[in-house]
């Protein structure tokens, strides 16, 4: 496949404005050809602070998890120093995972050959290899690559030259905190997933402005008080805050919460961490780019107990069928529409005063695309 030229790097920003009064979308042909998904697998995902899971999985030494980023099998492991690390999850004799799943080990044992990793990645030992020439395991250790514990979450980073996430963000951990305090002590209880025919950035484009809301999301406009919505826009991150409804909603019953605010952060790229009225909590969307086409999205809810109660349950449904199948059901015929000669880029709907609908933060996402597209093209 080949990479987009110097002059479609060039004309991929037409009509793009910082002035998100002035400023068109993104051109369609970042949603749609697989020459910009690649650039988007390059530019933006392997350069990024990606998601992984609470830090629950991974407190004790020996815990470990694995996953993806990209194509990429990655590992995370507590080693018996408490000293968090990962790597290519890729062993150095013939490239097999080293670990599968996750779970807890003393030691990391390829189930290929048995080559043997102490938890900071150094090769301990490889059998039948004493008669080797120019042979040392003290040379040999798995590929590290960027690990940090953030806002009692774990991101990984494939850039080695990368920035960490709390340089990066700003404020955005000391909001987050602010607005959850225990976020460290909630623990996983449920997952939703979703496989969308749709590019990623539809996806993130959808999740950042509620200019549709009124129209698509009816129910969700009862949930929260939309007078109050409020969106802000930082450095790799944007906040969408707002109280939760006065009144009854047709989403499901708030009365009992305790949690009265809904919160949402947007995190570049593609994490996203939501508290919504109820008990203390927190989602994590993760939106996991397949294809030009194919997006998958996961919703882990992480509570105050392993179980929802039964406002979660509620929560958690209405998510699942009503507000996601919205979603679902308008990214999909967007990407359908983009995929035509109709549509080449629309105007960006903007509010000088920051109301949750208006496109400043869809804009603010496309300005950090279009940055990483500038970075790929070397300009």
């Amino acid at each position: 496949m080949s990479m987009p030229t110097q002059l479609q790097f060039r004309e991929i920003g037409s009509g793009y404005h910082l002035d998100p009064s002035c400023s068109l979308s993104l051109r369609a042909q970042a949603y749609t050809d697989p020459a910009w998904f690649a650039v988007d697998q390059q530019e933006i995902l392997r350069k990024s602070w990606q998601w992984v899971c609470h830090a629950e999985k991974v407190r004790a030494p020996g815990a470990y998890t694995t996953t993806q980023v990209g194509s990429y099998p990655i590992a995370i492991v507590r080693d018996h120093q408490g000293v968090l690390r990962a790597f290519y999850n890729v062993c150095k004799h013939r490239a097999h995972p080293v670990l599968q799943g996750e779970g807890t080990v003393s030691r990391i044992v390829c189930p290929y050959h048995a080559w043997r990793y102490r938890l900071d990645g150094q090769l301990a030992g490889a059998p039948h290899s004493t008669d080797l020439k120019n042979f040392s395991v003290a040379d040999i250790r798995l590929s590290e690559i960027g690990v940090e514990e953030f806002c009692g979450f774990i991101f990984v980073n494939l850039d080695a030259s990368a920035p960490s996430l709390r340089e990066r963000s700003g404020g955005l951990e000391s909001e987050i905190r602010h607005w959850a305090p225990d976020i460290e002590q909630l623990t996983f209880a449920h997952r939703l997933t979703y496989d969308i025919q749709s590019n990623w950035k539809n996806v993130v484009d959808n999740f950042l402005e509620c200019y549709h809301c009124p129209v698509a999301h009816k129910d969700f406009c009862t949930l929260v008080d939309m007078k109050t919505y409020k969106v802000t826009t930082y450095g790799i991150y944007s906040s969408h805050m707002a109280d939760a409804g006065r009144t009854d909603n047709s989403a499901y019953d708030t009365s009992s919460a305790k949690v009265r605010t809904h919160a949402v952060w947007w995190l570049w790229p593609n994490t996203c961490l939501m508290r919504y009225p109820g008990r203390s909590s927190m989602i994590v969307l993760h939106i996991i780019p397949v294809s030009e086409t194919r997006t998958l999205e996961t919703y882990d809810f992480f509570l105050e107990t392993p179980e929802p109660d039964e406002l979660e349950k509620k929560a958690i449904e209405y998510l699942d069928t009503v507000l996601q199948a919205e979603d679902v059901a308008l990214v999909e015929n967007i990407q359908r529409g983009m995929s035509t000669p109709a549509f080449v880029q629309g105007r960006i709907v903007n509010d000088p005063q920051g109301s949750g609908r208006s496109e400043h933060a869809l804009h603010h996402f496309h300005g950090l695309v279009l940055e990483a597209y500038q970075r790929a093209a070397g300009a």
